[in-house]
C-alpha cells in the first residue's frame, strides 16, 4: 500500500507541475515573456520548497520531488534535444564545425579558467573551486532552443551557432565533470594533463561514432515502407530509436541528450523528417514545459543569507561575463554581425540542468557546503531566468519590424 501511495503522490505531484506551469506560460504569453520563463516560475512556486511544501498529502507536502519525477524530468530533456537535432542535418551541422566547436569550446574554457583564477582568490577550498568552475562551463541549451522556436528562429545562424557550440559545450562540460569527480573521488587535485587530454578525446570520439553509427543505422531502419504500414508505426519506431541512442550515450558515459540530439539530425536527413516533426512538436507540448516546471520546482532559496548572496553573486557575474567574453566575442569572427554575435554569447548563459547535476555531485560527494551549493543553485536560477528574456529582448527590433 506503501508503494501505491508513492505512485499517487507523483501523479498528482506531475499533474500539478504541468498544469501551473501551462496556466502560467499562458500569462507570459499575454505579456509578451518567454512562455518557458512562465513555466520555470511556475514551478519555483509550486514546487516542494515553496506552495507544494504545504503538507496536503496525509501529512506529507503536496509536492514530492524525488528521483522518479527527477528521471522524468530528464526524458523529457531528451525529447527537447531530439526536437533540436531535427533542426539541423548533419550536412549543416559539420559545415558548421568549426565555428561551433571554437565557441563551444571558449565556452568551456573562459568560465572554467576565469571561475578558477577568482574563485582561489577568494579563498575557498580546493574541491569546492573546481565544482564551481565546473557548473560555470555548462549550458542549458534547453532554455535557449524554447525561446528561439517561440520567436521562429530556428533556422537563423545563429541559432545554428547555438545549437553547435552548445552540444560541443555540453560533451566538454561532461568531460571535465568526469575529471573533477574522479579527482574528488581520488583526493588527487593534480591530476596528470595527458590523462585529462586522453579522456576529452575519447569523449569526442564517442560521439564522433555515436553521430555517423545514427546517420548510417536510422534511415535505414525508418525507411522502410513494406514494413511500417499500420497507423503510428514510424513515430513509435521513431520515438524507440531516439530513447534508445540516448541510452547509448548514458552507457559509454556521454550525457543522453546528447545522443537525443544526434538521432534528431539523423533524422532531419531523411524524406520523413515532415512526419516526425509533426509529431515531435506535439510531443514538445507536453515534455517542454513539465521539464522546466521540474527545473524551476528544485530552486530551494530558504537557505539564503548575505554570505549565500555574496559567493552567488561573485558567480553570477564570473557566469554571464564569461559566456558574452567565450562565446559572443569569438562569434564575430564567424558571423561577421555584432548583433548576431551577441545573441549567440547571450544563448550560452542559462546553465540549467547541467549546473544542477554538477551542484548535485558536489553535495552527495560531501564536497560543496550548503553556502556553497545554495549559491551555485541561485546562479543556475538567475542565469537561466534572464537568459529568455534577454534573447527575446535581443530580437525585439526585428520582432517589431516583421
Amino acid at each position: 500500500m506503501a508503494a501505491e501511495s508513492v505512485f499517487i503522490h507523483i501523479i498528482i505531484s506531475l499533474s500539478i507541475l504541468l498544469f501551473s506551469a501551462k496556466i502560467i506560460a499562458e500569462l507570459f504569453q499575454r505579456i509578451k515573456q518567454p512562455v518557458v520563463l512562465g513555466e520555470l516560475l511556475a514551478g519555483i512556486i509550486v514546487g516542494p520548497y515553496a506552495l507544494g511544501g504545504l503538507p496536503l498529502f496525509d501529512g506529507q507536502p503536496l509536492v514530492v520531488l524525488d528521483e522518479t519525477i527527477k528521471h522524468i524530468g530528464e526524458l523529457a530533456a531528451i525529447v527537447i534535444l531530439f526536437i533540436a537535432g531535427l533542426e539541423i542535418t548533419p550536412r549543416e551541422f559539420l559545415k558548421g564545425g568549426a565555428a561551433s566547436f571554437t565557441i563551444g569550446a571558449l565556452g568551456v574554457i573562459v568560465p572554467f579558467g576565469v571561475g578558477f583564477m577568482v574563485l582561489s582568490m577568494y579563498g575557498l577550498d580546493s574541491f569546492e573551486i573546481l565544482l564551481i568552475a565546473t557548473a560555470l562551463t555548462a549550458t542549458s541549451i534547453a532554455i535557449s532552443i524554447q525561446v528561439l522556436t517561440e520567436l521562429g528562429r530556428m533556422q537563423s545562424k545563429e541559432a545554428r551557432l547555438i545549437l553547435g557550440a552548445a552540444i560541443v559545450d555540453d560533451i566538454l562540460a561532461i568531460a571535465i565533470l568526469s575529471v573533477v569527480v574522479t579527482m574528488v573521488q581520488s583526493g588527487d587535485t593534480s591530476p596528470q594533463i595527458m590523462d585529462i587530454a586522453f579522456l576529452i578525446l575519447k569523449i569526442l570520439g564517442l560521439f564522433a561514432v555515436l553521430l555517423i553509427g545514427a546517420i548510417f543505422l536510422i534511415p535505414r531502419i525508418l525507411h522502410r515502407e513494406k514494413l511500417w504500414r499500420s497507423r503510428g508505426s514510424i513515430e513509435g519506431i521513431t520515438t524507440a530509436i531516439f530513447f534508445g541512442i540516448a541510452g547509448v550515450a548514458a552507457y559509454v558515459g556521454l550525457s543522453p541528450i546528447v545522443g537525443a540530439f544526434a538521432a534528431g539530425m539523423a533524422v532531419a536527413s531523411t524524406k520523413l523528417i515532415k512526419q516526425v516533426e509533426e509529431y515531435a512538436h506535439k510531443l514538445q507540448f507536453i515534455f517542454a514545459p513539465l521539464f522546466f516546471a521540474i527545473i524551476g520546482a528544485q530552486v530551494d532559496l530558504r537557505g539564503v543569507n548575505a554570505d549565500v548572496l555574496i559567493i552567488a553573486g561573485i558567480i553570477i557575474a564570473i557566469a554571464i561575463s564569461t559566456k558574452l567574453l567565450g562565446c559572443g566575442l569569438p562569434s564575430i569572427l564567424f558571423l561577421k554581425d555584432k548583433t548576431k554575435s551577441m545573441r549567440v554569447g547571450i544563448g550560452m548563459i542559462s546553465r540549467g540542468e547541467v549546473g544542477l547535476i554538477v551542484a548535485g555531485v558536489g553535495v552527495t560527494s560531501g564536497v560543496l557546503s550548503t553556502d556553497i551549493y545554495t549559491s551555485i543553485i541561485i546562479m543556475v536560477a538567475v542565469t537561466t531566468i534572464i537568459t529568455p528574456i534577454w534573447l527575446k529582448k535581443s530580437y525585439k527590433k526585428e520582432l517589431v519590424e516583421k
